[in-house]
């Protein structure tokens, strides 16, 4: 049933309980026989419903008219209007308290100032529907710059499994350099305790070693660390997810998987890696410098040696696999930086003797014995 129709009843029942109550009010007389007044009784009230009917008529026809008008009226004017007249009537009824108490015209000064500043504050503001709309608009860009930059700050931060193996994210937390909580998804959670229970003995220390420091990553409170049990059935792979968690929530990724890092990128979600922190933080050397260091192993390449950095970085020696397991003091000719790390070039310049306080010269060395 329309709303019309819905109107038109009401008006109609309206009416006849009118039509009724005024016969037993005004016209019921007891001396007639109880037929005739009930006969009387229906007919006002039938009388009464008719009137009923036509005046909903006439109100629908208005009601429309006014419906049509007010579309035409743009938005913010009638916003605006609204505005101007409920600060007139705030206005006129704060005046109206302190005047009521007047001889006389007291108690008819509410209505007055009512009618006056309500139609006063109505007018100002249809004229000044631009300068509200405008107002209303430079506080709410306030609020939202305010919020983005909540968001920017105190983010909160999803761990995957690769970086939650490695271990590195709990030193992180350590120094107080992260912002706002870290959040572990229940289905990452599944994943590092299914490769804690592999029968591979690799792939169960690392998953052990995960569980690890999640343990201490609580204990450490440095972060609030909160478990969330959001899952979505219909994806299966554990990065897709991840990511999708990461736009409903508005969060940023901590990964070190390279492979996650650029699909997050291509999805618009912004990604910490700890890959790339920790290649900023490394101490940086320039070809022509000098480092002392200790050949491990042979290379790939035929006389090549390799040593490592305290951090990890490797270094690829020239004619330095006879050198094995010896310091030596090497300078630098290249740097390589590759997506997985940097990698350092260099050629022997003296070999450091671990028995005594003397130092050979590798070059003259070579010399020697090409002679």
């Amino acid at each position: 049933m329309s709303g019309r129709k819905i109107l038109r009843i009401t008006f109609i029942i309206i009416g006849a309980l009118i039509g009724s109550e005024i016969y037993n009010r005004f016209y019921f007389n007891p001396d007639l026989y109880v037929y005739y007044n009930h006969l009387f009784r229906l007919l006002t009230a039938v009388i009464g419903g008719v009137i009923g009917f036509l005046i909903s008529y006439i109100f629908n026809i208005k009601i429309r008219q006014i419906i049509e008008y007010l579309h035409k009226i743009p938005t913010k004017n009638i916003i605006s209007a609204i505005i101007g007249l409920v600060i007139g009537l705030i206005i006129a009824n704060l005046l109206a308290y302190s005047l009521s108490f007047i001889p006389v015209i007291g108690p008819y000064l509410p209505l007055a100032l009512n009618l006056i500043l309500g139609l006063i504050g109505l007018n100002i503001g249809i004229n000044k529907a631009d300068e509200i709309v405008n107002l209303f608009g430079y506080f709410r860009n306030i609020n939202r710059i305010r919020k983005s930059h909540q968001v920017e700050s105190g983010c909160d931060k999803i761990l995957d499994t690769s970086v939650i193996i490695d271990g590195r994210i709990l030193d992180i937390c350590q120094t107080n350099f992260l912002e706002g909580d870290l959040i572990i998804p229940r289905f990452v959670l599944s994943e590092l305790q299914h490769i804690a229970d592999s029968s591979d003995t690799l792939k169960r220390n690392r998953g052990r070693r995960g569980l690890d420091i999640l343990n201490k990553m609580i204990k450490l409170n440095k972060n609030k660390v909160k478990i969330i049990g959001k899952d979505y059935r219909e994806q299966k792979e554990v990065d897709t997810k991840i990511i999708k968690l990461a736009k409903d929530i508005r969060a940023k990724i901590i990964t070190n998987d390279y492979n996650l890092n650029k699909l997050a990128q291509l999805e618009g979600v912004q990604v910490l890696n700890i890959n790339d922190l920790s290649n900023a933080l490394k101490a940086v050397i320039l070809p022509g410098e000098e480092i002392t260091t200790q050949i491990i192993k042979e290379g790939k390449e035929p006389q090549q040696g390799v040593a490592y950095l305290d951090d990890g970085t490797m270094i690829v020696i020239e004619d330095g696999n006879r050198y094995i397991g010896k310091k030596v003091n090497i300078m630098v000719t290249s740097i390589l930086q590759t997506p997985a790390g940097r990698m350092i070039f260099g050629k022997i310049k003296m070999i450091l003797n671990n028995h005594s306080d003397k130092f050979t010269d590798s070059l003259s060395t070579f010399s020697d014995q090409s002679g």
